[in-house]
């Protein structure tokens, strides 16, 4: 796989149509797929593939934002030169968040820590399951774990409950299931249930439980480590203080 690049390939929309006509279309290496990050000539081909891949319908600001700019990591997959996969994601603070977002991360990272949040990635149906959303699913993680971006914590999306196939793919990707989201989605005038899935980058976790802090007090213990030190030297302490009583007491000092 080439490395990603920022310049569209040249002669992109022409090839388009005829690929939408095949079924599907097995490759033979990943190698073939190339990277890059959108540019303003993409708008409409990302407008059509994004209406024929989501139920949902964005705004045309949307597509104008996501291929200009430098707000979004916005990233392709390219394939004879068209577009054939796209993972689109923004990076706020986490303090940021709408309310219904908030409750993952813990305390502790409320005020200087940001998030990641996909808000989209699909790929071509003629080329689905050749791996290409894992590529570019990874592409975007090795970004968000590199050495200077050790604020990220956490990387989070919303799913629809009845896609089974994507909460599946983001499962076996280490996502955990955060919460349920009665009517989060408007499709169509109809209200849709949606899922919030995480995956926790750079050191981040979720709120500890009491069964949490047993089980890191536990392992300290059968690590040496931790409390057990304390524990052992306090234990020391007050051996050697009642050992020195009870001489003192068997000896007194006579003047």
């Amino acid at each position: 796989m080439a490395g990603i690049s920022w310049y569209q390939n040249e002669n992109s929309n022409g090839a388009l149509n005829q690929h939408y006509l095949i079924d599907h279309i097995p490759l033979y290496s990943l190698a073939d797929v190339q990277l890059r990050f959108l540019c303003p000539n993409d708008l409409d081909e990302v407008r059509t593939l994004c209406q024929d891949w989501f139920p949902i319908e964005y705004p045309l600001s949307w597509y104008e934002e996501i291929t200009s700019g430098t707000r979004f990591y916005a990233l392709a997959a390219t394939y004879n030169q068209i577009i054939i996969g796209l993972i689109v994601a923004e990076i706020k603070p986490y303090a940021s968040l709408n309310s219904e977002d908030q409750g993952f991360l813990a305390n502790s990272f409320l005020k200087h820590s940001d998030v990641a949040y996909i808000l989209s990635l699909g790929v071509a149906k003629q080329y689905r399951r050749n791996g290409i959303a894992s590529l570019l699913l990874n592409s975007l993680i090795n970004h968000l774990t590199s050495n200077d971006r050790n604020k990220i914590k956490a990387i989070f999306l919303h799913v629809l409950t009845t896609n089974s196939a994507a909460i599946m793919f983001y499962e076996n990707k280490k996502f955990k299931l955060h919460c349920f989201l009665p009517y989060y989605y408007s499709i169509k005038g109809r209200c849709n249930d949606g899922f919030t899935y995480v995956l926790y980058v750079n050191g981040g976790h979720s709120p500890w439980t009491l069964i949490d802090y047993l089980r890191y007090f536990c392992k300290n213990i059968l690590l040496g480590g931790g409390a057990f030190p304390w524990l052992l030297s306090s234990f020391s302490k007050f051996m050697y203080w009642m050992w020195s009583s009870r001489k003192i007491t068997q000896h007194p000092d006579v003047d």
